[in-house]
């Protein structure tokens, strides 16, 4: 079975949008036909993603390098996208940061890190792209983790982030929805072809242990994950809001499971290693 979204003259904005599942999500929307600005910190990578969007068939493509840790750079940038695109139909929010490490052996610093990037970041996105939303309509979708309702070992600075995120994801929905807008998570189960899938399962056996804990028994893919959002980004979700969706062939039903497990093994095992 197959379905046709048209995003023909509609606005599309994915912050982290010129790498991994970020920029699968904006090509896919690209390929829709909408206009579709992206940032993330580097400039080569916007530049480099912006003529992917083109080459994919975007109505318009733009972009901006900021970090998403400045507030005043993000407010900004998306004012510059407001001036050159229109009203927002779809926001979506994917700026991450990641990395193992066990709680006792983390600095406060780095912990500090993933918070400003993941939690605070997704602040300060919400809070500079409300005044562009189109009302009523808009679209905002914040990506997720598992790690926002799953304890995983050497996650505690993402299993804090991410908690915020849904949280954030459920109170919008409630303050804006009498304005329209609709606000929604969505977690990524283990995609192929990501750095993150890479880090988390780095060896054969690693990534076959993930394949036989997954129902569904395939890898998720880019498209897979760009395929909920046009749903959530299209009025087929028109009354849709406030949920948190995991992307991910039942993979969580099964708790953190031996990807979790792993990863603490990993780092453990690492200064012996070392």
């Amino acid at each position: 079975m197959t379905a046709t979204l048209d995003f023909g003259g509609r606005t599309v904005v994915v912050i982290g949008g010129t790498s991994g599942i970020n920029r699968g999500i904006a090509l896919e929307f690209a390929r829709h036909g909408a206009r579709v600005a992206v940032a993330s910190r580097s400039p080569e990578k916007v530049e480099d993603t912006v003529a992917a969007l083109n080459r994919a068939g975007a109505e318009t493509a733009t972009g901006a390098a900021f970090d998403v840790r400045d507030a005043a750079a993000v407010a900004d940038g998306l004012a510059s996208f407001h001036d050159e695109l229109g009203d927002f139909e779809v926001l979506v929010s994917g700026a991450a940061g990641n990395f193992p490490a066990l709680a006792a052996e983390m600095s406060v610093n780095a912990f500090r890190t993933v918070i400003e990037i993941d939690l605070l970041g997704t602040v300060h996105v919400m809070k500079a792209a409300y005044p562009f939303l189109k009302r009523p309509g808009a679209s905002v979708i914040n990506i997720s983790a598992p790690q926002s309702y799953l304890p995983y070992e050497g996650q505690a600075h993402v299993c804090a982030a991410k908690a915020g995120v849904d949280q954030i994801t459920r109170t919008l929905a409630l303050e804006w929805g009498p304005e329209g807008i609709r606000v929604n998570s969505v977690v990524p189960g283990f995609i192929d072809g990501t750095e993150g899938a890479e880090r988390l399962a780095p060896t054969d056996k690693a990534r076959a242990g993930v394949l036989a804990d997954i129902p569904l028994g395939r890898l998720g893919s880019l498209a897979d994950m760009a395929n909920i959002c046009l749903f959530l980004g299209s009025d087929l979700a028109g009354y849709v809001s406030g949920t948190v969706i995991a992307v991910d062939g039942a993979l969580y039903q099964r708790g953190s499971g031996r990807l979790g497990q792993m990863l603490g093994q990993m780092l453990r095992a690492a200064p012996e290693a070392g």
